[in-house]
């Protein structure tokens, strides 16, 4: 019992890659920004509550600026880092977006 314990633990650590905290590239971000509206177009974005959340505070501010928990600029989540400031303002659009860093592996 004890030796498949220890070979599952080692292969967890073999199999999984640890997180390292990537941040997206300037290409990435250009990519997703480009693809999302695509996304919204094709009806194939899932926006949750969290997009729907931030999209209206982005809508709501009189002036659009970057910060993290709205998309646009720095991020500490990467699947939002670097989103278009419009584009924030519509949760398809972030879910889109979202969707495209995933497949990046963000």
């Amino acid at each position: 019992m004890a030796i498949t314990q220890a070979l599952i633990l080692l292969l967890t650590f073999v199999v999984v890659e640890p997180a390292v905290g990537e941040v997206p590239t300037a290409v990435d971000i250009a990519a997703c920004n480009d693809e999302a509206p695509h996304a919204v177009k094709a009806g194939a974005a899932s926006p949750t509550i969290g997009d729907q959340a931030r999209a209206s505070r982005a809508r709501g501010r009189a002036v659009t600026t970057a910060s993290p928990s709205d998309g646009g600029g720095a991020s500490a989540d990467p699947q939002i880092h670097g989103m278009d400031a419009e584009g924030a303002k519509n949760a398809d659009y972030q879910a889109a977006y979202r969707s495209c860093m995933r497949r990046k592996g963000f």
